[in-house]
Order: structure tokens, then sequence, then C-alpha cells
């Protein structure tokens, strides 16, 4: 008999937890949870080769958004033409998440101040949604000049996770969305030149909030009044796996993670701005997976 159980308390049913503990009664039992975690946030090549294929499909999808815009366009009806390209392409149509409590389905599309409508997950933007029993993504807005339009799919072609963001426009934008879109990609190419093995997750979290205050954004970046407290995460079978890029995470980079790196500005009465890209860590550094245009793109 065994003297330790391991299980996935953070995953498990109360009752099936008690069920396969009282199996073994005489047996310790713990937490598996962030021991499999770990395990998991180191990828094989194999599974890195997944990701470039999803990546790769992810990538396709988008270049494809402009030719489904029409004026007079509600986010929602965008955002179910710019599913049904993800869909053509090979995705799966689920959004998996770590954490029983937290609900998506494919991803979101947000425009104007909908963006800034704060979510109850630790979203970097969250959203109305059209109904309070799923508080998060599209509601309904017309799209209209003078507005940024932000996609963020996550691209589940072959179970494993891919995450990407473009923005795209209604029109021209102000001078301040594109002087804030620059400085999320200025973020984007700093963080990733850090990047490497070795490198403590926390750092790169504050190279980013230092680069954004300088530039005058600190009070918009990953939301307004909800900020959310990362920058980036580690991408797998779940969309929110290890590592974080976060204040206090003192994990090192590995070769073999893959996470997604999300610097992102709210502007109030233009919408969302910045970049998110899926990196794979390697010996040197770090290989971009989501290869895609990353200007703003004018609809």
């Amino acid at each position: 008999m065994p003297q330790t159980i391991m299980l996935e308390g953070d995953e498990l049913p109360y009752t099936e937890y008690m069920r396969l503990a009282g199996m073994f009664p005489e047996a310790t039992v713990v937490n598996g949870t962030p021991l499999i975690r770990q395990a998991r946030s180191v990828k094989t090549e194999m599974e890195v080769i997944m990701f470039r294929r999803a990546a790769a499909a992810h990538a396709k999808a988008y270049q494809q958004i402009p030719s489904v815009y029409r004026e007079g366009m509600t986010d929602m009806e965008l955002s179910i033409e710019i599913e049904r390209l993800m869909r053509l392409q090979g995705c799966l149509g689920i959004f998996r998440v770590f954490g029983q409590s937290m609900e998506i389905f494919m991803g979101s599309v947000l425009t104007g101040d909908n963006a800034a409508t704060p979510s109850p997950y630790d979203f970097a933007l969250g959203g109305q949604g059209i109904d309070p029993a799923l508080p998060g993504g599209v509601n309904g807005t017309l799209l209209s000049k003078g507005q940024s339009v932000m996609v963020d799919l996550g691209g589940n072609f072959n179970g494993y996770m891919c995450d990407m963001s473009r923005v795209f426009s209604v029109g021209k934008l102000t001078d301040e969305a594109y002087a804030a879109h620059q400085v999320c990609l200025d973020i984007q190419e700093e963080v990733v030149n850090m990047a490497k093995p070795g490198v403590v997750c926390e750092d790169l979290y504050n190279k980013a909030i230092d680069m954004v205050t300088k530039a005058g954004f600190a009070d918009n970046f990953m939301g307004i009044d909800q900020k959310a407290k990362f920058i980036g995460h580690g991408i797998g079978l779940e969309i929110n796996e290890a590592p974080v890029l976060a204040p206090r995470v003192k994990q090192e980079l590995e070769p073999g993670m893959v996470f997604a790196l999300e610097p992102k500005i709210v502007l109030p009465g233009v919408g969302p701005v910045g970049i998110e890209n899926s990196w794979a860590v390697t010996a040197e550094g770090v290989e971009k997976l989501t290869l895609c245009n990353e200007e703003i793109i004018e609809f």
C-alpha cells in the first residue's frame, strides 16, 4: 500500500478527491497540482512543434480578418466572423483554462470603452459581455470610426493553446493611440531581448513597468480601473500555465518553456492597443511562434 498519494487538489471536485483518498485510508494525501504544473511548464521538443503548427494556423486566420469586416458591424458580428475564420483553419473551438471558476469562449474582440470594463477574472482586458451570465468580451458595441479593435483569441488547433492579440482600427486613431501602441511594441522588444534561461520572471515584469512608466502610460497599462497583475503567462494544454511574468514570481526561465507576452494599453474613447505573441524559450533566448503583422491595421 502506498504511504503517500498525490492528487490534483486544485482540479478535482471535492467528492472525487475524497473518493480517491478513501481508497487508501492509511496513506497521506497531498496536493500534487503545484508539482504537476511545474513539470508541465517545460515542454518537450514535440510539444514545441505542436505549438509551431498551431501558431501558423492562428496567423493564417488573423491575416484574413480585414476581409470579413463590413461597415456598420457590431463587435459581436465581427467576432462571429473571426471565429469562423479560426474554425476553418482547424481551431477546435475550446478555450481550456486552469481554474474551475474561469469561463471564456474562444477569446475576445474588444473595441472602444468596452475594453476597460472590469472582468471577474485576471484578464489583461475584460469586456462587459452580452449577458451577466458570462461577463467578458463583446457586448454589441457598434464598431465606430476612431476606435480600435483588439482581437485576442486563443489558438487551440491541436490541444496546445497558443495566444495572439492584434489591433485593428475603424479609420484613423489618435496620435496618442499610435504612440501607445509603439510603447507596447518597444516593451515587447526589450522583454524578449532579456528573456533567456536563468532570467527571473519578476525581472521581466519590472522591465515592462519601468518602460511604460517612463513613457507616461502607466495609468492605462493592462487595464484602467482594474489592472492585470502580470504581463505574460505560460501556455500549454491550458491558456494559463507557468511561468507567469508577474511581481514576486521568482521562477527562472528554462529551455522548453512557452509563454505569451501581452503588453497592452487602454485609452478612453479609443480602446485597446498593444500586442500579444507566443514565445518558446530556447538555449540562447526565445523563438517567436506567432508570426503576423504587428502594426495597427486600418479597416
